[in-house]
C-alpha cells in the first residue's frame, strides 16, 4: 500500500491486519529499504506498545490517529538481540493509536516527520 508523506515522499508499506501478521511484524528481516515499510491497522484506536523481539534492524515507529495524524515517534528503535521475549523492553503506547508504521531507521528525520503531520494512505 502506497503511504505520503507531507513532504510528498511515498513509501511502500505492507499491510498487517491480522493478529498473526501483526505479532510477526518485521521480525526476521535482515534489511528494509528506505523506501518501504510496514503499516499495521487496528479496528479501533487504542494505546498500543510495540517492541523489538527477534527484530533485527532498527526502526522508526510512528503511531497514527483515527485521523492518520503522527500521535508519537519512536525514532531509531533499536533491535532487541535477546533470546528472551521478557529482556525486550516495549516503546510507546502513550497515545491512542488506530495506526503504527514501522520505517527504516532514520527515515523520519530524513523526511522531517513529526508530531500533528498527517501520512496519506
Amino acid at each position: 500500500m502506497p503511504v505520503t508523506y507531507p513532504d510528498g515522499a511515498t513509501i511502500r508499506a505492507e499491510v498487517a491486519l491480522n493478529v498473526l501478521d501483526q505479532a510477526r511484524g518485521l521480525m526476521f528481516r535482515d534489511e528494509l529499504p528506505p523506501q518501504a515499510g510496514m503499516l499495521f491497522v487496528f479496528m479501533d484506536e487504542a494505546e498500543r506498545s510495540f517492541w523489538m523481539y527477534r527484530t533485527r534492524i532498527p526502526l522508526d515507529i510512528l503511531w497514527l490517529n483515527a485521523n492518520r495524524e503522527i500521535v508519537e515517534i519512536s525514532a531509531n528503535t533499536p533491535p532487541c538481540p535477546e533470546s528472551s521475549r521478557d529482556a525486550c523492553p516495549s516503546y510507546g503506547g502513550n497515545a491512542p493509536a488506530q495506526f503504527v508504521l514501522e520505517i527504516a531507521a532514520g527515515q523520519a528525520a530524513a523526511h522531517g516527520l513529526k508530531l500533528g503531520d498527517r501520512l496519506r494512505f
